[in-house]
C-alpha cells in the first residue's frame, strides 16, 4: 500500500515537513488522497496534463468528465480563469465557503485534460478545516474528484483506500474521518440564464431563491 502521511495542523513543528513532502509529490506530477467536506479526493496540480491524465487512469474515470478544482482563497482564481462575472461574485457571496462549486470560462493555460475540452474549469472553496488549512500550506490549488474508481463508493477513511486504489497513490495524507454526506451542487455560470448542471448539498429550491431564473 502507498505511504500514509499523518498531518496535524495544530502542532506547526509538526506539519512542516509532511508539508515538503507533500510538495514534492506534487510537483513531481504525483498523484495524493487528502480529506474534503465530504468524502476523501485525488488531489494532482490541475496545471500538470499528466497528473490529471494519471487520475482519469486510476479512477477509470470517461475522458469526457472535468474534473473540478479546490482553492483556499479567491485569489487563486486568477490562475484558472481570466472571468469572474458580477454574478459569479454574487454567488460566491451568498455561497463560499461551502459546498457549490461553480462553473467559470477556463484560462487559456488550463490543460485540455482537466477541463474535458469543454473550456470551463469547476471551481470550489471549501468550507472544510482540514482542507482549507491544507491548500493554504501548500499555497497552491489542487484536483479533488473523489478518491474511487468510477461509479463505486468514495471512501470517507483513509483505511478504506486499503483495498481500491491504495497501489495506485502516490501518497495519502491522513486527515481523520471526513463527513460524508451529499456532493457539491455544480452550477454553470457561465450560461444566461445559469444552469444547475448536479444537485447536491445545494438544493436547486435554495438556489432558485436567489436565481429565480434558474434552468436545469
Amino acid at each position: 500500500m502507498t505511504n500514509v502521511l499523518k498531518v496535524n495542523f495544530e502542532s506547526p513543528e509538526t506539519f512542516r515537513k509532511p508539508i515538503e513532502t507533500i510538495q514534492s509529490v506534487l510537483d513531481s506530477g504525483g498523484v495524493i488522497a487528502f480529506p474534503t467536506d465530504t468524502f476523501y479526493g485525488l488531489g494532482a496540480d490541475p496545471f500538470n496534463p499528466e497528473a490529471i491524465s494519471k487520475i482519469f487512469r486510476i479512477k477509470q474515470r470517461p475522458a469526457d468528465k472535468p474534473l473540478l478544482v479546490l482553492i483556499h482563497s479567491v485569489d487563486q482564481l486568477n490562475s484558472l480563469t481570466e472571468e469572474i462575472t458580477p454574478l459569479v461574485k454574487y454567488l460566491m457571496g451568498n455561497f463560499w465557503p461551502g459546498s457549490l462549486t461553480l462553473l467559470f470560462k477556463a484560462a487559456p493555460g488550463l490543460p485540455g485534460e482537466l477541463t474535458a475540452g469543454t473550456g470551463k474549469v469547476g471551481i470550489r472553496l471549501p468550507a472544510h478545516l482540514f482542507t482549507v488549512q491544507l491548500l493554504e500550506r501548500l499555497g497552491r490549488p489542487l484536483t479533488a474528484p473523489s478518491a474511487n474508481i468510477s461509479g463505486q463508493p468514495a471512501p470517507k477513511a483513509i483505511w478504506e483506500l486499503a483495498n481500491t486504489l491504495g497501489g495506485e497513490l502516490d501518497l495519502l495524507v491522513d486527515g481523520g474521518p471526513t463527513p460524508g454526506g451529499q456532493p457539491s451542487t455544480i452550477l454553470d455560470a457561465t450560461l444566461d440564464p445559469p444552469t444547475l448542471v448536479r444537485e447536491g448539498a445545494i438544493s436547486q429550491k435554495d438556489l432558485k431563491l436567489i436565481l429565480p431564473n434558474l434552468t436545469g
